[in-house]
């Protein structure tokens, strides 16, 4: 990473969570859409989320937070945010004042998810904040806390979670449609472009595993709804290659579950791959690809005939479900699916995963 980008990232963020323990906000009508502000205007907050907003039925956009203000200026117009909803990262606590903004989501690189996850809560907002919800178990749970403590609620951005075919492989899997599961498959990688800052450890908190490698894990989660209890995991890094100066490249790790299912799961770095399989005792479901921003395929072979599974169109896409549920659990007092906890839980398992390549030998989760 060039020092300008990492500056230009770091440029007028906050120097610490200021503890004040401000109240929740009063219950929002539902006659109100809720409003968010996004926090960090990058390629995935700009090109993804906040288009997405067009689709939205009880989620708008209302306010832009970021450390750039040519990017205040110019999505501020695009999308109507008046200048007094703009703002720097030197003034984001005044986001306390702003009854507009119900919730912010946080999408700043890793290490900063807790700090602003933590200001926000305490500023008396709900908390929206991509994945990996932090860069270690203790400040998942410090984020936790704090937004009990404030009484808003904390969701985690796992989009596939609200994309039709993930939500039908989860029904399908857990019902036994090809048989008991007993094997899962899952596969992300992509070729990293250099001078990134997911490819500083500082910011990342670690390499593919802490990014591309989160689909792999929380696919095996989601599809089983079990909780892994052991994993083993081998990492293969060029370090020659200068992108790789400080993070992982590789890492092929083996979950175990309850029941006994097993999974084998591939983060890269450097290969392209997004997809997963199920393998039940009557055949399998195969989703290539998996996880994208669109275009999903399944295919099912059940009792020796393969055939493609076709979904209609929705109307809404998987970013859209996303604000909408967080929407929707504010207005009805609802948890959200994908709660803090669920961010929790990968961050342990991640954790263990970095541990056992680490001292080459199985780790039990939470040992």
């Amino acid at each position: 990473m060039t020092t300008g980008s990492r500056r230009e990232i770091l440029a007028g963020l906050g120097a610490g969570v200021v503890l004040t323990g401000l109240a929740a906000r009063a219950a929002t009508a539902p006659t109100r859409k809720i409003g968010y502000a996004i926090v960090g205007l990058g390629s995935y907050a700009t090109r993804q989320i906040m288009p997405n907003f067009a689709g939205c039925d009880h989620a708008r956009l209302v306010a832009l937070v970021s450390g750039t203000p040519a990017k205040l200026d110019q999505y501020g117009a695009d999308y109507g945010i008046p200048k007094t909803h703009r703002y720097s990262y030197a003034q984001f606590d005044r986001i306390r004042d702003n009854p507009d903004i119900d919730v912010v989501y946080v999408v700043l690189p890793n290490s900063l998810h807790a700090e602003y996850s933590i200001r926000a809560a305490q500023a008396g907002k709900h908390v929206m904040c991509e994945k990996p919800m932090a860069v270690s178990v203790a400040e998942c749970q410090a984020m936790i806390a704090a937004c009990k403590k404030a009484g808003t609620k904390l969701m985690i951005g796992y989009r596939s979670r609200f994309e039709p075919y993930n939500r039908l492989a989860i029904d399908l899997a857990r019902s036994a449609h090809v048989g008991p599961t007993q094997i899962i498959t899952a596969d992300h990688g992509f070729p990293i472009r250099p001078d990134q800052w997911r490819l500083d450890r500082p910011l990342s908190g670690g390499g593919s595993m802490m990014d591309i490698g989160i689909y792999s894990l929380n696919a095996a989660r989601y599809l089983t709804g079990e909780e892994p209890v052991a994993v083993s995991a081998v990492e293969s890094t060029d370090k020659s290659d200068p992108r790789f100066r400080t993070v992982e490249d590789k890492i092929n790790f083996l979950l175990r579950f309850p029941s006994g299912i097993v999974a084998n799961c591939v983060s890269s770095y450097s290969s392209s791959h997004n997809g997963y399989r199920v393998s039940g005792t009557q055949g399998w479901i195969d989703m290539e690809p998996a996880t994208s921003y669109s275009g999903q395929m399944m295919t099912i072979r059940k009792d020796g005939v393969t055939a493609p599974r076709t979904l209609p169109a929705t109307g809404k896409t998987q970013f859209a479900g996303q604000l909408d549920h967080m929407a929707e659990c504010i207005i009805s007092g609802a948890t959200p699916i994908v709660a803090g906890e669920e961010g929790l839980a990968d961050l342990r398992i991640i954790e263990a995963i970095y541990r056992s390549a680490a001292e080459g030998r199985g780790v039990r989760i939470g040992a």
